[in-house]
């Protein structure tokens, strides 16, 4: 067992237990790239599987993009912690030659393509629950995203149920980006950056529109430490009825 920080661990067992992300006969399947996040949460799983009473399963499992990745490495750091962990071979490589004109972003085709596979497996393996290491930046960034992009006010819930009746949950969505980077760190984990992206091996325009708003959230935070509390507490204290609606809105 990884030395998981006394606060992470708080953390996540607050977040279980306003959503019950982890409930009893549960079987979760987590989406486990290999990066500093998703490794987290395979311990954290594993540290709540071990000593909460309503007993539930989990497994991981890597999406190979048909890349020529070697995931032999994960595989052998999840069996020595016991965590069970299988690798999904697919052709989202190959297929995306023919789907990606140049010049062109990549993310939102590698993520549907991603979240299907993921999807399927755990549907014809019978899970209930798929579990993603999303953390609190990864909220805050895609609220920043979808109303300056987008047009739109939507960020990451950290629990809903998709329309093929599968329970997506996010432990990690009160979590620092920080105290994840801080856990491999201390741990001595190899880990899988950027340079794993598939579009390395494109002629394509990088994504700028997160990396522009990670750098402002951190000039925001910058000027007001308390920027992500405040963020937290927003995002569960909505009034709908100071926006623009189409009818009158009683005041």
């Amino acid at each position: 067992m990884i030395d998981l920080s006394k606060k992470l661990i708080r953390q996540v067992g607050q977040t279980n237990a306003k959503y019950k992300m982890f409930e009893k006969d549960d079987k979760i399947l987590l989406g486990l790239s290999g990066g500093k996040d998703s490794l987290a949460l395979a311990h954290i799983l594993k540290h709540f599987q071990n000593v909460t009473p309503d007993k539930f399963e989990f497994e991981a499992v890597t999406l190979s993009y048909g890349m020529g990745e070697d995931y032999a490495y994960l595989t052998k750091h999840c069996n020595a912690h016991g965590i069970k962990h299988s690798v999904i071979d697919s052709s989202i490589f190959e297929i995306s030659k023919d789907k990606i004109r140049k010049n062109s972003s990549f993310c939102s085709f590698f993520s549907r393509m991603r979240r299907g596979y993921l999807y399927t497996y755990a549907l014809e393996h019978g899970f209930n629950k798929l579990a993603i290491a999303h953390h609190l930046d990864d909220a805050a960034e895609s609220f920043f995203m979808n109303f300056t992009y987008n047009g739109a006010l939507r960020t990451l819930a950290p629990k809903y149920r998709a329309k093929n009746g599968l329970v997506l949950i996010r432990p990690l969505i009160n979590v620092r980006e920080r105290q994840l980077r801080d856990n491999a760190t201390r741990n001595n984990l190899f880990v899988i950056g950027d340079e794993a992206c598939p579009a390395m091996r494109f002629d394509v325009k990088m994504p700028h529109a997160r990396y522009e708003t990670k750098q402002l959230l951190a000039q925001l935070e910058k000027e007001n430490p308390k920027l992500f509390t405040s963020l937290q507490a927003a995002f569960e204290n909505i009034h709908t009825d100071t926006f623009f609606a189409q009818k009158d809105q009683e005041i």
